[in-house]
């Protein structure tokens, strides 16, 4: 018997003495972040957000199986934020959508969330009306029969495993009703866990074909936001659910078949969470970082593509950088693609590494 199936369903229930350390520790480091970020100035909490966004986009997508390019999503979210930044790059209109989406749930997180937003959420998602070759309903209820129900599955076809069966379509505007009610009502519950209840719930109903993961994770985004009272995101739980996927797979799956006393589900949300935060320390260093690269003398007069070359090695670039690449990435011919470099070199802002020749590679320059 899945919880939605029980009678007390959706009347959760949880253990708050045994959540209540766990969740002053949450709470104590996401103040002591905040704090901090604060006392950084608005150029470095801008750049924070920008990468925490990016983050929650590229990951959200990722948990789904779906890679999407890292330099359209950053390009999109800083054009939406208003910032002026380097590398950025033209934008295909499904990034752009997806983008929209999360962009709408954290920094419009105050406005109360209705039917008419999540299908405006799904529609972007799923600009084609398909999800891969399959036709699906989109920004509406489904309509699916009694007879076809909406599972959750995996493995081959004729022989998936069935995780899970979501309730019969002609209760979803019931069930969404309820939900929608309850996100956009004040309560007693703190906020944290009211963003670790709206997850479960979302995905249990399962209101769309396809999207349901990434359309929960924008609903806690837009919760966790409300909690912190604030558009800047200085950290990702995207990502850390990411790294955590197998786990955080299991625990739904396990929540969906148990009880309505959900104390494990929150208890994994909240440690989640915690080391989301706590991740956050290496993402402020890499912040702080590119925004003292930007600012070097140095920089005054490169040009696109450099900016965009640059760009990627400061986010992590895969592999080595030599000409060949440079200028199979930014379109140009090869002589173009040395000059470029060895102008960078010359600025003292790209340091030739040790092998030369045909394997002659570059890195930043590290001060």
């Amino acid at each position: 018997m899945y919880i939605h199936e029980r009678k007390e369903w959706p009347h959760f229930n949880w253990d708050e003495a045994a959540l209540a350390k766990l969740l002053a520790e949450v709470r104590h480091n996401q103040g002591r972040l905040l704090g901090r970020m604060e006392s950084l100035g608005f150029n470095l909490q801008d750049e924070a957000t920008l990468k925490n966004l990016t983050l929650d986009v590229l990951k959200s997508s990722e948990i789904e199986g779906e890679l999407l390019d890292v330099d359209q999503v950053r390009s999109s979210v800083a054009r939406r934020l208003g910032m002026d930044v380097a590398g950025v790059v033209p934008v295909d209109r499904n990034i752009e959508s997806v983008v929209e989406m999360m962009m709408d749930a954290t920094q419009q997180y105050d406005v109360p969330l209705t039917a008419d937003r999540l299908f405006d959420w799904h529609a972007a998602l799923f600009p084609t009306g398909r999800s891969g070759m399959q036709r699906i309903v989109v920004g509406a209820w489904p309509t699916n029969s009694k007879k076809d129900p909406m599972l959750v599955v995996s493995g081959p076809i004729g022989r998936e495993t069935v995780h899970f069966q979501a309730p019969d379509a002609d209760k979803v505007p019931t069930e969404m009703q309820a939900f929608l009610h309850w996100f956009n009502t004040e309560n007693s519950i703190d906020p944290v866990i009211k963003a670790a209840i709206a997850h479960l719930w979302f995905v249990t109903v399962h209101p769309f074909a396809d999207g349901n993961g990434r359309i929960a994770r924008a609903i806690m985004d837009m919760q966790l936001a409300r909690a912190d009272g604030s558009r800047k995101r200085f950290y990702s739980m995207s990502t850390q659910i990411r790294t955590e996927r197998k786990a955080y797979y299991h625990k739904l799956e396990q929540t969906q078949k148990g009880f309505l006393d959900i104390t494990t589900w929150i208890q994994w949300f909240l440690e989640c969470l915690n080391r989301a935060i706590i991740a956050t320390d290496s993402t402020l260093a890499d912040v702080m970082r590119k925004t003292k690269f930007w600012e070097s003398p140095a920089i005054h007069g490169i040009n696109d593509r450099q900016r965009l070359m640059l760009n990627k090695l400061l986010d992590g670039f895969d592999g080595n950088l030599h000409s060949g690449k440079w200028a199979k990435i930014t379109k140009v011919s090869p002589d173009t693609a040395t000059r470029d470099i060895q102008d960078l070199v010359e600025r003292g802002l790209l340091v030739k590494q040790a092998a030369g020749g045909r394997s002659t590679s570059y890195i930043l320059r590290e001060d």
